[in-house]
């Protein structure tokens, strides 16, 4: 049997070199199972990265993948878990960020790359329209951390209820440790969790 894709999907400002998206390139190397790992760059209008992350699906050809979202990651991966069936796994992911965006209006540097996206209040309304609820809680694994500084761990745990669950006491938005969580990760992805 095939193993599943894993499909990496990066916050807010962030870019396929975060942290997160390095450590699962390279714990996925060590397993030599880098074919099988894929981290699209998401623009920062939420049409764009709907489109990027459609993209990303259609290449992979109809084989089973399970998504890897993080912060605004992971509302577009609970976004193509249902549009699509698969799995997903949401790290500190945001709940409602359409109403975050207020915070974040103008010229704003992404993390990694330094290059500058200006963020327009018009991508509210198209954020709110990927907006999904669980309709398979076997499907989704939240895992997330009490300390987290930028986003409130207790909407995810209300978002995900019914889902597999993974709330450690402590740690920060960076999700601390995470590539301690890979196997595990993998084992889930792959249906074995």
């Amino acid at each position: 049997m095939q193993p599943v894709h894993l499909v990496y999907l990066h916050g807010f400002l962030s870019s396929p070199f975060s942290q997160k998206a390095q450590d699962t390139a390279v714990w996925m190397a060590e397993q030599r199972l880098a074919d099988y790992f894929h981290c699209p760059q998401l623009p920062m209008a939420p049409e764009g990265a709907r489109e990027a992350l459609e993209s990303a699906i259609t290449r992979l050809h109809g084989a089973p993948f399970c998504l890897i979202g993080s912060s605004l990651g992971g509302y577009f991966a609970t976004w193509a878990a249902e549009e699509y069936g698969s799995r997903a796994i949401l790290v500190n992911p945001a709940i409602r960020p359409y109403e975050l965006l207020k915070d974040h209006l103008g010229p704003q540097r992404n993390y990694q790359t330094g290059e500058y996206h200006v963020i327009d209040a018009s991508f509210a309304p198209t954020l709110k329209s990927l907006e999904r609820d669980v309709s398979d809680p076997r499907r989704y694994w939240l895992l997330a951390q009490t300390g987290d500084e930028v986003l409130d761990y207790r909407e995810a745990v209300d978002k995900y209820a019914g889902c597999r669950q993974t709330v450690i006491d402590g740690g920060d938005h960076s999700f601390q440790n995470y590539p301690d969580w890979l196997p595990a990760i993998w084992d889930f992805a792959q249906g074995q969790a």
